[in-house]
């Protein structure tokens, strides 16, 4: 059988319930991703692998715990990382896309990098033959401008000027991608990695709002759940032209499409009934739709309660391509390539999280959740209280001995948070709901 190609769509701070597939605000926003999981297989227990921008980005990637990386200690790199030696992904060290590219694969990120700036890391130092995007966490969807006012839109290493609204224009160039692809003997790899719906809240109609704003990016006194909700309709019409792109080259029944969040929503997101969002070790903050579609490989219509993480991906796309990881960096990640096929199989696993941000720390085991804030510990029954209200802790101390227990076992083997690791404090804060 020839081996399929890929597409890995990556939203950025999408709230886990803000999809119509998942129960979001009606009318829905998002109908070609709310098909997607209709012709495919959503998870209701998939995890981003942190609650901020680049440390879910190491972990997809490499396949890794983001922990491993002193670039996946910072939340997130920040713009004033520009020139740092340090804060990125090492170019030596295999990736999903160099892995791909060394068997065969054409592959491009289209979007967002944030795993560190040139010279010392890039896109095109990781695997990527093609790029075409913003370096930075978060951009003026109009002006292309970062936080510090730099102009922020590559072309490879070459920074260009284009004029629209960013989302379109990413969806533009990941058609053309594909269509690209058509009569090619090699499969592909396209990593769509858009900015929406991360502030500013910015829809196509709000270029006057762009000019206002100016570097406040973070837009503390603007966006509403309307434009939020139009950000992320921007973003499906894209999507839906992406599938379109599959079908036209006849590539649809031959490529498997991935669409997750890089962690949870922030201001105007729609989480319920999970508490909290992004910087958050509640479910709020780390659980995210994630929906997979291959047709004839995948079930249609089916939802899976298997516990999966970001990194998983990595595990996954390299098996379904026959190719193996690299020795000296074995995964961290799983295949769900089975679960794909097989819905009904259900693995036992345990996921695990740390960030510095109020000292968090959280570990996943079946229905059960251990959870440490700023050094108080709560023990949640998932199955039965997905807001995380009832703390357990006392009610089953031996459960959560055991549980802590393993935690510690787990975070021996990563390397320890460095005392330089910085926290960014730019989040809005006001619609967490921490216990």
């Amino acid at each position: 059988m020839a081996r399929p190609n890929f597409i890995f769509i990556l939203a950025d701070d999408l709230g886990h319930a803000d999809l119509g597939c998942y129960g979001g605000r009606a009318p829905s926003c998002s109908p070609a991703l709310d098909r997607m999981a209709a012709e495919g297989l959503r998870f209701t227990d998939g995890y981003a692998n942190s609650p901020v921008c680049s440390p879910t980005r190491f972990a997809l990637i490499t396949g890794r715990w983001q922990y491993r990386l002193r670039g996946g200690a910072d939340e997130p790199i920040a713009s004033r990382a520009r020139g740092s030696s340090i804060l990125g992904l090492p170019p030596g060290d295999p990736t999903l896309p160099s892995l791909l590219r060394d068997a065969g694969y054409a592959t491009a990120l289209v979007g967002k990098w944030h795993l560190g700036f040139p010279p010392e890391f890039g896109p095109l130092r990781s695997g990527y033959r093609e790029f075409f995007g913003i370096l930075a966490g978060g951009v003026d969807y109009f002006t292309h401008c970062d936080p510090a006012g730099v102009h922020d839109l590559y072309e490879g290493e070459t920074e260009v000027r284009r004029k629209g609204y960013l989302t379109d224009i990413l969806s533009q160039r990941a058609v053309e991608f594909i269509e690209r692809q058509k009569g090619s003997k090699s499969p592909f790899l396209l990593s769509l990695h858009y900015t929406a719906p991360h502030w500013p809240w910015e829809t196509r109609a709000d270029e006057a709002e762009s000019g206002r704003i100016h570097r406040a990016l973070t837009h503390l006194d603007g966006g509403s759940v309307e434009a939020y909700r139009t950000m992320i309709r921007h973003m499906d019409e894209g999507i839906g032209a992406v599938f379109g792109a599959l079908r036209r080259i006849g590539a649809d029944d031959s490529t498997l499409v991935v669409f997750t969040s890089d962690n949870g929503g922030e201001r105007y997101s729609d989480n319920w009934p999970l508490v909290g969002g992004k910087m958050d070790l509640l479910e709020g903050g780390i659980r995210v739709p994630l929906i997979a579609r291959w047709p004839g490989r995948i079930p249609a219509g089916r939802a899976s309660p298997q516990l999966a993480i970001t990194m998983d991906w990595v595990a996954t796309f390299l098996d379904a391509a026959g190719v193996a990881a690299h020795p000296d960096y074995p995964l961290d990640g799983v295949s769900l390539l089975k679960n794909l096929q097989s819905p009904e199989l259900i693995g036992q696993r345990e996921l695990f999280w740390r960030t510095k941000y109020r000292d968090q720390k959280a570990m996943r085991a079946g229905d059960w959740k251990y959870l440490s804030l700023e050094g108080n510990e709560f023990l949640f029954n998932l199955a039965r209280d997905s807001r995380e209200r009832a703390n357990l802790a006392r009610r089953d101390p031996e459960r959560l001995a055991s549980m802590r227990a393993r935690y510690k076992e787990w975070e021996a083997s990563v390397p320890p948070t460095p005392v330089d690791a910085a926290v960014s404090l730019v989040y809005d804060r006001s619609s967490m709901a921490l216990p």
